[in-house]
């Protein structure tokens, strides 16, 4: 499984959570945060493989769908971005007042 994919699955998840059915969160979550295989997930619930492989495309589509209307993962991003940077300008001005003192 990619990380990449698995990182943004979960970070959807953490935003969109309360949208999608209670067993649509527990199949996600024993996928993309507790690494169960399909099969695994399949036996726990009692159906099959398919049904489990199933929600997992639809609720993967559904989280995206919601993320290209709503756009809260990439604001959410895009400011935590910000902040990084505000804290490295604040950091490099430190240093220059750190430097011109020596």
């Amino acid at each position: 499984m990619d990380i990449n994919k698995t990182e943004k699955i979960n970070d959807l998840l953490d935003i969109y959570r309360t949208l999608l059915t209670k067993k649509q969160q527990v199949v996600m979550d024993m996928y993309y945060a507790d690494n169960y295989s399909l099969s695994e997930i399949a036996l726990n619930l009692k159906v099959t493989r398919t049904a489990i492989y199933d929600i997992i495309k639809r609720t993967t589509a559904l989280l995206e769908d919601y993320e290209n209307k709503l756009h809260f993962l990439t604001t959410r991003n895009r400011i935590l971005n910000e902040i990084k940077d505000l804290d490295e300008n604040k950091r490099n001005k430190i240093e220059e007042i750190l430097m011109d003192g020596e």
